[in-house]
């Protein structure tokens, strides 16, 4: 369980009703298969597994029962040698009632038996019938074999030597109640619940089970692993599809069709991310009262040592870009909106109907600019308040200033060229540096000149500047302080650059004007520049991703830092499984060093950060998500990342 990482599984062999010798044997066949093949160390099957849900009032023969403790003594027998938990399903007599069961074996060994407490007793279920309700404390049963195991719904399972490995069961309609058990696992401890199912198939129900499955994983931060009984249950009065799932924090990892073939899932789920988002919101609730908490006893289990689990799961590229064109897209949208609703209201509070936007012809000042004209839309304030600067100097190409021009005409804002050449070469001259240096005082020296022009035309007209930063560049600290860095109102304050480049391109999709898309798709072409040194034969020569690294690769960190505090060890390993087709494990662990070099380096950039809106689930406003001091150390963080280089890239 490396970096957090377990694999498990969910899996509904073919099964036989009331065929107890049957079942268990595709269930061991089933286990050692998932084991030796996929290394999973946690396994549940469906709702009454060894005999079939459908049994009727079969579960009241002493044969059946009889045939459905044996095959569970069989089954923990067979996998006695192997390194997992298993979750199986049968029906059990329990001092004198007979209770739907799920007991958790491992290495050979009963751990505890969880009952069903909720039992459906409407429409085509009749469980009532034949099982009494479970509780909490059941006390401890034997079986015929002699041993021992405590029964009830206080039980966690927890892997030893590995505390954010713990799991506990609820058995079907448990979950379709108005308060599921999994709530009170959950803030007991649990970061795994696992369900044992047997839910017939009707139309709209696999809706419906999915989104109850997603949204219970979500309210109680866990992993959840539905496993649902299939196409060997009668079909005398109901069809049962085997609909499968494993979701993580409402998130599906896996999902099988109803009625598919295979119904076997395995994946990994990530614990070290459930307990980041717990540790994260401390508006969980725990356990309230001490004595409530006591209530819970926790069984340790044994599942080898802390091996590495090889990665199968989708880990994306772009953690803060929908992968699906239609999400994307809704997403982008909302994002403008709430960009646009922001600067609305700070204009219609401060009275100004007026602002100004430097308009480098680059990404991040087209966004602001369209951020402004949807702002403006909203407030049906006159676009001519909209005030673009372009401000050309030793840096800037035709390209880049001839898209700030088109972008002014088509969007009909009020636009102004001020050159800045001779201003900052008398700059120069005033504090004696030679203009044929082009060092940081040459780069920054041109930033703060379009600032103060900025701001001073603001005071000239009662406005106000507007920001085009992104989230990115402030992580990196790429911001010239009181330069670009400085602004009355920052629209892209918390806008990863990769989102900027979906924005903008969103923007041009949905847009009426083709002479508008062009020049759009012509600026998401350019490259990323802060144009501050002079071009080569009239071609950008300063490209900002050859300096501070892929941006793709500082979003992927930087979301893995701030939005979840992984430590760089597992980030790289991440990104070596999302990127390893594109960049080097030497390319990657370069430019981790270097997120994390800039990134302590440059907080006192964010500490005086102006205002701006929060769009995502990341920020690094100082007012909102990241409060960090402007000297902390980075020791850890550097001893981490020098151990990855000691153990071999």
């Amino acid at each position: 369980m490396r970096n957090g990482f377990v694999k498990v599984a969910v899996s509904a062999p073919r099964h036989r009703v009331a065929d107890c010798v049957y079942n268990v044997e595709k269930m061991i066949e089933k286990t050692a298969r998932l084991y030796s093949g996929e290394h999973i160390k946690l396994l549940v099957f469906p709702e009454l597994c060894l005999t079939g849900y459908t049994c009727q009032d079969l579960f009241l023969q002493d044969s059946l029962l009889a045939g459905a403790q044996s095959a569970l003594k069989r089954y923990a027998e067979k996998t006695c040698e192997l390194n997992l938990v298993s979750v199986v399903g049968l029906p059990l007599m329990h001092r004198g009632r007979l209770y739907n069961s799920a007991v958790i074996v491992n290495r050979g060994k009963i751990l505890g038996i969880v009952p069903k407490v909720h039992l459906p007793n409407y429409g085509e279920f009749y469980d009532a019938r034949q099982f009494a309700p479970g509780y909490a404390r059941m006390g401890t049963h034997t079986f015929p074999w002699g041993e021992t195991a405590e029964m009830g719904t206080n039980l966690l399972f927890q892997a030893e030597g590995m505390p954010d490995f713990c799991f506990a069961v609820e058995i079907c309609e448990d979950l379709w109640m108005p308060a599921p058990l999994s709530g009170q696992h959950a803030m007991a401890g649990a970061t795994v619940i696992v369900n044992p199912s047997a839910s017939d198939e009707l139309t709209g129900k696999a809706v419906y089970r999915r989104e109850l499955v997603k949204n219970q994983s979500a309210r109680t931060l866990s992993a959840y692993l539905y496993a649902d009984a299939g196409e060997g249950e009668s079909t005398q009065d109901m069809v049962f599809a085997g609909h499968n799932l494993i979701v993580e924090n409402g998130n599906i990892l896996k999902e099988s069709a109803p009625f598919a073939e295979n119904k076997d899932l395995v994946t990994e789920i990530d614990l070290g991310r459930l307990a980041s988002e717990r540790r994260r919101m401390t508006s969980f609730p725990l356990m309230a009262e001490p004595e409530n908490e006591a209530d819970y006893k926790i069984r340790l289990f044994d599942i080898g040592g802390c091996e590495k689990t090889e990665l199968t799961r989708k880990i994306e590229k772009t953690p803060f870009v929908p992968s699906d064109k239609k999400h994307r897209e809704e997403r982008c949208d909302e994002i403008l909106n709430i960009q646009a609703a922001g600067l609305a209201k700070r204009l219609d509070h401060t009275g100004c109907k007026n602002v100004v936007i430097g308009l480098s012809g680059g990404l991040d000042s087209t966004l602001a600019l369209l951020v402004a004209v949807r702002a403006f839309d909203r407030l049906s304030l006159d676009k001519k308040g909209i005030i673009g600067v372009t401000m050309p100097c030793f840096g800037t190409t035709s390209r880049t200033y001839d898209n700030a021009v088109l972008l002014a005409a088509e969007l009909g804002i009020a636009f102004r060229k001020i050159p800045i050449k001779e201003s900052v070469t008398m700059h120069f001259k005033d504090i004696g540096h030679d203009i044929s240096v082009h060092d940081i005082t040459y780069e920054n020296g041109q930033a703060r000149e379009r600032t103060q022009i900025l701001m001073d035309i603001a005071n000239q007209c009662g406005g106000m500047v507007i920001g085009t930063g992104d989230m990115s560049e402030l992580a990196l600290g790429w911001a010239t302080y009181n330069g670009d860095h400085m602004s009355m109102y920052g629209v892209n304050v918390s806008v990863p650059k990769t989102l900027v480049r979906y924005l903008v391109a969103y923007f041009a999709d949905t847009c009426d004007s083709d002479a508008l898309k062009n020049v759009l798709r012509d600026v998401l072409d350019t490259p990323v520049s802060p144009e501050l040194l002079p071009p080569e034969n009239g071609e950008i020569a300063q490209k900002t991703e050859d300096i501070v690294g892929p941006y793709e690769l500082h979003d992927f960190f930087m979301y893995y830092v701030l939005r979840l505090g992984f430590g760089p060890e597992k980030i790289f390993r991440l990104a070596k499984y999302a990127f390893g087709d594109e960049y080097s494990e030497q390319t990657i662990y370069h430019w981790l060093n270097t997120f994390f070099h800039r990134f302590f380096r440059q907080q006192f950039k964010r500490s005086c950060l102006p205002d701006g809106p929060k769009v995502g689930t990341v920020s690094v406003s100082p007012r909102g998500d990241l409060r960090m001091p402007s000297d902390a150390c980075d020791t850890l963080w550097k001893e981490e990342l020098s151990r990855i280089k000691a153990c071999g890239l």
